[in-house]
């Protein structure tokens, strides 16, 4: 069996079970919002140490997860802790309780992750990313991550606003945050910076951005490349406009790009590069559970059954 950890409403979950379902493996949708009281979870030890954990009630259709082979770790919801807990500190200690229990049985599973929760988390950092990317070879822009206001506008009075990027650690769908070059107007409010950490960086002037969906072996680059007077800073913000083309990259890159999902303990990894205007190819950042339809669309690249080969081949090691 193949358990694909992911939220109802994913997208992407679908056609990874689809192709999964294609070439004959078993799999299943587990959708953690339903975690603790419509999918209660039990977990035996065994006087052998063997762990025996169940989601889901003895009557109903539950998730064995004793025996899986595969597990998808894709952007799982959080707990659906009860209504009933009214004080916050109650809902704290219930998820906390729900938190380590869960994270206890995939601990214990035998079985071959994409990608394992814990590295998972860990990957998706980005300071720990970026110091890991550069002691591989990778090429990376000048960086600095502060909450400190003289470091943020030291940064800037080096390499000027309009040469300056800024972005936060995270987004979700409801709060999304884009990667914004840092305006003249802006610089007076670098003494915001004191209330949370900003991640600052050089500005990469230059031709186009890259998706690279790294799969296991598989590596699938799209090139992409804004039309004539659009948004340079973040490729998001102008995609449908964008001249998006499946390419290749050099080999050098390809070792790079390996050597730190290897660091990262990643099997699955979706990076972003950006091509200087000499050429280089700089290293922005890698999201452990990146999507990927929106290019695959766009290119063809076969990224969907990249992900389903390795989930079959390593449900069966």
């Amino acid at each position: 069996m193949i358990f694909v950890v992911a939220g109802a409403e994913d997208d992407h979950a679908p056609s990874v079970i689809e192709a999964l379902r294609r070439r004959g493996a078993a799999c299943r949708l587990l959708d953690l919002a339903r975690f603790p009281e419509a999918l209660p979870l039990s977990a035996r030890i065994g006087s052998d140490g063997r762990v025996e954990a169940r989601l889901g009630s003895a009557t109903d259709d539950a998730f064995d997860l004793t025996d899986v082979g595969a597990v998808w770790w894709r952007r799982p919801q959080p707990y659906g802790i009860s209504d009933d807990l009214v004080r916050p500190s109650h809902r704290s200690f219930a998820w906390q309780e729900c938190h380590e229990a869960l994270s206890g049985v995939w601990s214990s599973l035998d079985a071959f992750w994409v990608n394992d929760p814990a590295l998972d988390e860990a990957a998706g950092r980005k300071v720990y990313q970026l110091g890991l990317a550069r002691a591989v070879g990778l090429s990376t822009p000048d960086t600095l991550v502060t909450s400190d206001v003289d470091e943020a506008r030291d940064f800037v009075g080096r390499h000027g606003p309009g040469r300056t990027v800024y972005k936060a650690f995270t987004g979700t769908e409801v709060a999304w945050r884009e990667t914004r070059l840092l305006r003249d107007d802006e610089v007076g409010l670098l003494d915001h910076v004191r209330y949370a950490p900003v991640i600052f960086q050089e500005y990469i002037e230059g031709g186009a951005d890259y998706r690279v969906t790294v799969v296991g072996p598989h590596v699938h680059a799209a090139e992409i490349v804004p039309h004539p007077g659009g948004y340079t800073a973040d490729y998001r913000m102008e995609w449908r406009s964008a001249a998006v083309t499946a390419t290749t990259l050099p080999g050098d890159i390809v070792e790079g790009l390996h050597a730190l999902m290897k660091g990262l303990g990643l099997v699955y990894g979706a990076v972003d590069l950006r091509r200087r205007g000499d050429g280089e190819l700089v290293f922005l950042e890698v999201n452990p559970a990146g999507q990927w339809l929106f290019v695959e669309g766009r290119t063809g690249l076969p990224i969907t059954d990249s992900l389903a080969d390795v989930l079959l081949e390593g449900s069966t090691r």
